[in-house]
């Protein structure tokens, strides 16, 4: 009789540019434009289980640029991966999928947001590196504070 595995796995299986769009809505007046723009990045990362012990992490990328109130342009990116992980207690699966996932996944996405900016004629944005495990702390840290009862109020 074959003993069940019961060793921990974490294995990348695919990573892949799951969503990518460039909007320039006000080209080719807002080009014109010597203005230096205002540059605005948005980040989210997100987990999702696809099959038993398949996980997706998806990070996405939002890079708003501005003159005044009109845009230059908008890149939304989307990279993901596809990871098995088995055998992990909760509070381990929670920081893989939360810190070293993304980690792995996030430096695809900045060389296809900087390659996207570039193919539209911008010079390249380059996304700053994220520090994953600080992010996830303190997502743990709103949640547990969100989850908490409220004290108390007395009433005197």
């Amino acid at each position: 009789m074959a003993e069940a595995n019961l060793d921990p796995v974490f294995q990348i299986q695919r990573v892949y540019l799951k969503d990518v769009s460039l909007e320039q809505p006000n080209s080719p007046d807002i080009l014109l434009n010597q203005e230096q723009p205002g540059v605005d990045i948005q980040l989210g990362v997100d987990a999702t289980p696809v099959a038993d012990g398949l996980f997706e992490v998806t990070v996405t990328a939002t890079v708003h640029t501005k003159i005044a109130d009109k845009t230059v342009f908008l890149v939304e990116a989307k990279q993901a991966g596809i990871f098995e992980i088995r055998n992990m207690q909760s509070e381990q699966l929670g920081a893989i999928l939360g810190i070293a996932c993304p980690q792995i996944v996030y430096p695809y996405l900045r060389g296809n947001v900087a390659d996207v900016i570039q193919r539209g004629g911008f010079p390249p944005v380059h996304l700053a590196e994220i520090n994953f495990q600080a992010m996830y702390e303190q997502q743990q840290v709103e949640a547990a504070a969100a989850a908490a009862p409220a004290a108390p109020q007395i009433i005197v």
